[in-house]
């Protein structure tokens, strides 16, 4: 400490004084915007085994959803939700208002599949039956057959507008407008006898509120899948948030094997890429052109993948002209790719705890519901006198 008195301080004065002060340099400061601008994506065709199960899958379900209301029972239509009725027909069954409750076990039990193939395989309903990921795919097939692949479709739209800009982007437009509506149309058929609603259709007598859902309907199928596509898997699905909590590390899911691919890099086919010292991934970004949200795979497991396994055909497409092996990018588990497990290695352990408790709860529900269904009453009534009358 110094002693009071002591010269140090006013020395000490004397040289700042005398010593130029450093100018201080302004923080700068950076303002992101709140909403970040869309990039349009413009998904590259591919053919492989999983696009044949996504078209197969795409197929069954619109021929179940377009063709049940032309199916008669017994008279009637088979499947038919009469509000006005307060009737529930679904083929020989008929359900009344206090059948309420297996509405709830059909919630429970789709609930509970859904929980049992996310822990076995990840995002399995989305890439495959996602009413989202089922119209996107029906709306990018008519865009790539009027508009051609994915580089005619990006000279189309950076092009002015012409005749034949406005040719092709008219009929698309109108070929995705009558799906929709079509689509509509079958949605109200679930509520109003179907052949009805075609007479009223063509008699120009549909009521407003027919009228009104057919629009919406089809509005929202429009929007969703000819405008939103791959924003409401990003921003609107509450599904893509929480999927990491039915995740472990015996999980499968669509991953990038970074020790066999890294380092990346471009080669001839001729090239050894042992002694230019690179991974198998040549690095040709074909994974990322075919993503219909447009992540790169190669990043490690992102919550926008949709797990339609698009950059699995199209790498092995890359990997089968190089005369690699395949399966550079492939269904795998964390725990495999860590110990190097072989696929055999890696389906032994799916039949773990958290498997086996969704499997057993989902199998009590469903025969506790169809226990319930076998044994239930059509009717009941409790008849109980006034204290008043006769």
């Amino acid at each position: 400490m110094t002693p009071l008195g002591s010269p140090q301080p006013r020395a000490a004065e004397k040289r700042a004084r005398k010593e130029p002060t450093q100018a201080v340099k302004p923080v700068e400061v950076y303002s992101a915007p709140l909403y970040e601008v869309r990039r349009k994506i413009y998904p590259r065709a591919v053919s492989g085994w999983f696009a044949r199960w996504r078209v197969a899958l795409v197929l069954l379900t619109q021929v179940i959803y377009y063709g049940v209301p032309w199916v008669s029972w017994n008279g009637r239509q088979a499947v038919l939700f009469d509000l006005a009725g307060r009737k529930f027909y679904i083929f020989g069954l008929v359900l009344w208002p206090q059948d309420f409750i297996y509405l709830t076990l059909l919630l429970v039990v789709s609930a509970l599949a859904l929980f049992l193939f996310t822990a076995v395989a990840g995002r399995l309903w989305c890439g495959y039956a996602c009413p989202q990921t089922v119209y996107t795919e029906i709306f990018m097939w008519i865009e790539r057959r009027v508009e051609g692949d994915r580089v005619r479709r990006m000279k189309l739209d950076s092009q002015p507008f012409g005749l034949r800009k406005l040719a092709r982007k008219g009929t698309k437009q109108a070929l995705w407008i009558a799906i929709a509506l079509w689509t509509g149309f079958t949605f109200v058929g679930y509520f109003t006898p179907i052949l009805e609603l075609v007479h009223e259709v063509a008699t120009f007598t549909m009521g407003p509120w027919e009228t009104f859902w057919v629009l919406f309907y089809g509005f929202a199928t429009c929007g969703n899948a000819a405008a939103l596509r791959e924003q409401v898997c990003l921003y609107m699905c509450p599904y893509a948030r929480f999927q990491s909590a039915m995740f472990d590390s015996d999980t499968m899911t669509i991953t990038y094997d970074a020790a066999r691919g890294e380092p990346r890099g471009s080669r001839s086919r001729a090239a050894n890429r042992r002694m230019l010292g690179l991974g198998d991934c040549v690095d040709c970004g074909i994974c990322v052109q075919v993503c219909p949200t447009g992540i790169d795979i190669r990043d490690g497991l992102q919550y926008e993948c949709i797990g339609c396994a698009a950059c699995i055909d199209a790498c092995n497409q890359v990997m089968k002209k190089m005369a690699y092996p395949p399966g550079l990018i492939r269904y795998a588990t964390e725990n495999a790719l860590r110990e190097g497990w072989s696929f055999g290695q890696m389906l032994r352990r799916v039949l773990r705890a958290r498997v086996l408790g969704y499997a057993a709860v989902l199998a009590a529900v469903i025969a506790g519901s169809i226990l319930a269904l076998y044994l239930r009453q059509p009717l009941k009534v409790d008849v109980i006198r006034d204290r008043t009358a006769l």
